[in-house]
């Protein structure tokens, strides 16, 4: 077992770093780690294991904990339309013309046709999720609209697992079935919801009292692991549980610390994830099945292109549908334990199974590379539009100038009270509605995202005399300052905030110059009513 360990660990660091020398993700690194151990020691058959799947499935679980921080009830219920609406689309339309095709086309049984319908459905959290955040890309429309209909994926496995425990038993008491999850749902929810506002916030300041990190570090650990058991225990996926879980925690001021201190184990556990996938690749079934294999992975990302694409482009662009699409044309994990379930109670003959897998694992090879030249790869399609970034500054002469991050109201002010003095500045705005109307306005701006490197670098930010982040999103305040920073040093960068809560995040970072908008306006109307008493 050691032998094993040693070997996994150099062959997995050794591949990580030619990977990463050549700008690609680790995930390809872990997959093929794993492929190789499983020949060199025969470890087939130990993929099956039980406690090996147990301890990798939590590598998904600590990522659905980290996307949970992510997404408060409230952000939750503002993407009721991407989760609710567009999300249960793609999985009926998908799961419906693929139990078309395999049932009536290829005459497959009807148990099988059912198990490939809705293994084929689901995309991949766990890659798609990891390499979005990764980039920043999380918070742009597309992957607001990628993580919603993943998150109905990761929902709709309650009800995938409860159709497969009625093919494998001989009841046909549906509807007592259906009430009982339907009791244990209201249960876990009462409970989480219950344990979230009354017990989680006081619980977490009892342990920071204590100033202890390793205390704070294990409470975390414990509240994530703890609600995916309770998860499990009513029925449910352990990674929906952990996902409740940081939604609750996000409505707390400990949000922050929590996904810090949680990542390093999410990464590990989502490593061992990778490896057990790597480990189910058969070579000699690619080899011999390849024409097949190829045939159907290019058939299965068609059609789930073709499928998001259009729910998306009903009320987005075209640039935000097709990065959409092509984010999510891969098969998921979680379609390799759905597959593992139905093979383990003979819902799906050896072939297919083992031909899916490898068709699974291929796509989740392939997404990240589609991930990385996402932009590229829209461009071919299409022309400059949308979310294209625009350079219409030459950065070459920029020096000296104020760079002004958001272009709302409180951005025009500075913007104005700058030009007054005869102070240049430089906008970086976003929303390409807001770009267009600066450009008609005649200042100063440039188009794109400011969590990219290259849009700041544009700017000639470490050159800027002051840099003004004027951004309403609290969610994406924090990265776009803590990426500021690696350009330009803390007193130099000026923030509006709306509360002193979000003003305790932001000095978490070093940064002095923070603006309270609403203390502002109260020492305004104070100063007016004292003018005036």
């Amino acid at each position: 077992m050691l032998s094993i360990i040693v070997t996994t660990l150099l062959l997995s660091l050794l591949t990580n770093i030619f990977l990463r020398k050549i700008y690609l993700p680790t995930i390809i690194g872990y997959i093929f780690t794993g492929t190789i151990i499983a020949y060199l020691f025969d470890l087939h058959d130990a993929v099956r294991n039980y406690e090996l799947k147990e301890i990798a499935e939590f590598g998904v679980v600590f990522l659905m904990f980290t996307i949970g921080l992510e997404f408060s009830l409230a952000h939750l219920k503002r993407m009721k339309y991407e989760v609710f609406i567009t999300g249960t689309l793609q999985i009926f339309l998908t799961s419906s013309v693929v139990f078309l095709l395999t049932y009536y086309s290829a005459h497959i049984e009807l148990r099988s046709s059912i198990i490939i319908s809705l293994v084929i459905a689901l995309s991949s959290t766990a890659i798609v999720l990891k390499l979005l955040n990764e980039s920043g890309e999380i918070n742009r429309r597309h992957g607001q609209r990628s993580l919603g209909i993943l998150i109905m994926q990761d929902i709709a496995v309650i009800p995938i697992l409860l159709i497969i425990g009625f093919m494998s038993s001989s009841t046909n008491d549906i509807s007592s079935a259906l009430q009982n999850m339907v009791i244990s749902a209201a249960a876990l929810l009462a409970f989480l919801w219950i344990f979230g506002k009354y017990i989680l916030e006081p619980f977490l300041t009892q342990i920071l009292k204590t100033n202890s990190d390793e205390l704070f570090v294990g409470s975390v650990l414990f509240l994530a692991i703890g609600a995916s058991y309770i998860a499990h225990f009513f029925g449910f996926s352990y990674s929906l549980g952990a996902f409740i879980a940081g939604m609750l925690i996000a409505e707390t001021r400990y949000k922050h610390q929590a996904e810090a201190d949680l990542i390093p184990f999410r990464d590990l556990l989502l490593g061992i994830f990778f490896i057990t996938v790597g480990m189910q690749i058969d070579f000699f079934l690619l080899i011999s099945k390849l024409h097949i294999i190829m045939m159907l992975l290019l058939a299965v990302m068609v059609l789930k292109f073709i499928i998001i694409y259009g729910l998306i482009r009903i009320n987005e662009s075209k640039r935000v549908s097709l990065k959409t699409a092509l984010s999510l044309v891969q098969i998921g994990e979680f379609s390799l334990a759905i597959l593992e379930l139905a093979r383990s109670n003979e819902l799906i003959v050896p072939p297919y199974g083992q031909i899916l897998i490898a068709t699974i694992v291929l796509s989740m090879i392939i997404t990240p590379l589609i991930l990385k030249y996402l932009t590229p790869l829209t461009d071919t399609f299409l022309k400059q539009e949308d979310d294209q970034t625009d350079y219409p500054i030459d950065s070459d002469t920029l020096k000296d100038h104020t760079v002004i991050l958001g272009f709302g109201e409180f951005g025009r002010n500075v913007a104005l009270a700058l030009k007054e003095k005869g102070e240049f500045y430089l906008a970086i705005e976003n929303n390409i509605n807001t770009y267009h109307t600066i450009q008609k306005m005649g200042e100063p701006a440039i188009f794109g995202n400011v969590l990219k490197k290259e849009v700041l670098k544009k700017a000639n930010i470490q050159l800027a005399k002051y840099v003004i982040v004027a951004i309403d999103n609290p969610a994406k305040l924090y990265h776009v300052c803590q990426t500021i920073q690696q350009f330009i040093e803390s007193s130099k960068i000026i923030v509006k905030v709306h509360t002193q809560h979000e003003k305790n995040i932001i000095s978490e970072l070093g940064i002095t110059n923070i603006i309270i908008e609403n203390d502002v306006m109260s020492q305004m109307v104070s100063q007016l009513i004292m003018k005036n008493g």
